[in-house]
Parts: structure tokens; sequence; C-alpha cells
């Protein structure tokens, strides 16, 4: 029974980001509770992203990001394969 609770506390603990690590987010479509789960965005740099979207439609690629104020290329560099702006970046 111990060894079943501890199984499932890391799953719960866990879960999230193994399934986050699988599927990328795509900055063109996500809320901004999806964009927060990404490490680096906390809630202003999420917010600030779905309002720079609105105003400039969507990203053309995942690199655009850093052309949000608040969020450089660092950020964007270590988002890596966590983000996607949809199906024209799938083959990338």
């Amino acid at each position: 029974m111990k060894r079943f609770l501890r199984i499932l506390v890391l799953a719960l603990t866990l879960g999230p980001a193994l399934a986050l690590a699988g599927e990328p987010v795509n900055i063109n479509t996500a809320d901004a509770a999806a964009l927060e789960q990404l490490k680096g965005i906390g809630p202003a740099k999420a917010k600030a992203i779905v309002d720079y979207r609105k105003q400039h439609g969507p990203f053309a690629s995942p690199a655009d990001l850093a052309k949000v104020p608040g969020i450089g290329e660092k950020t964007v560099a270590q988002l890596g394969s966590q983000i996607t702006v949809g199906a024209r970046n799938a083959a990338k």
C-alpha cells in the first residue's frame, strides 16, 4: 500500500510536467493559463504574449516570441521545443 501511495504521489507531481514535455504549447492559440505552464513564463509574461498576439496577429515562428516586451531571445531559446506556432512549425 505504501508503494502504491508513493507511486500515486509521484505520478500526480510529475504528471503535468510530463504531459507538457510531450506536447508543445501553441503560442498562437494558448490562453494565459496554458502559457504560464511554460518554464520562465509567469502571469505577467503570459498576459504580455496574449496582448501582443491580439494587437499584432499570430506569430509566424517561435522566434517571434522575442518581439513581446519582456521576453528576450534567451527565454525563447530556453523554451525550445516546448513551444510551437501550429502545423507550420511541426515539420521543423
